[in-house]
């Protein structure tokens, strides 16, 4: 029992020890290489070196598309969580309370008003994270809203969606 080794080499180690939060680095699918977070985020997703797209988050998206990066959320209806009683592997109140819990999101969809190049927008923008981007009951609902506030407030609207929805573009670029 030596104190040196005991007692001063472990508070030694603390004190060289630093907290560095896990989200610092991207490791590119691409190419293996190691990016700065922060630079890929300026660069709206996209690695610098590779050009590979990373997926983007919807609050990151409309962030990135209106001016000043500011924009109001609309909030989304309240529904019922399955009116169906659906079941496959797990219940489906289930698979949503935990996609909610994983993601911060209510729903598969996000809607924002704001300003694009001077003129107000309404734009939906769907998360794949959310159950791999499912449009439910709430989603239907909250474009509807969407197209509500579009047609009071007589802005221009976009939907941004992944490729296997072509029903929200037909609904929102007219």
């Amino acid at each position: 029992m030596n104190w040196l080794t005991n007692v001063v080499r472990p508070k030694i180690r603390n004190i060289l020890r630093r907290e560095t939060p896990e989200n610092l680095w991207i490791k590119c699918p691409d190419s293996g290489q190691l990016v700065f977070y922060k630079d890929v985020e300026s660069n709206q997703f996209v690695i610098p070196g590779s050009n590979y797209h990373m997926r983007m988050g919807a609050a990151a998206r409309l962030k990135s598309i209106f001016d000043n990066e500011t924009w109001f959320d609309v909030a989304l209806p309240e529904v019922t969580a399955d009116p169906l009683k659906f079941r496959d592997e797990r219940r489906y109140a289930d698979r949503i309370k935990d996609a909610r819990a994983r993601t911060g999101l209510n729903d598969a969809i996000k809607i924002g008003y704001g300003k694009l190049e001077g003129a107000g927008t309404v734009i939906a923008v769907q998360d794949f994270d959310f159950m791999g981007g499912s449009l439910g009951m709430a989603a239907g609902e909250a474009i509807v809203r969407g197209l509500n506030l579009r047609s009071k407030r007589k802005p221009r609207s976009s939907c941004s969606r992944p490729p296997a929805a072509p029903a929200c573009r037909k609904a929102f670029c007219r």
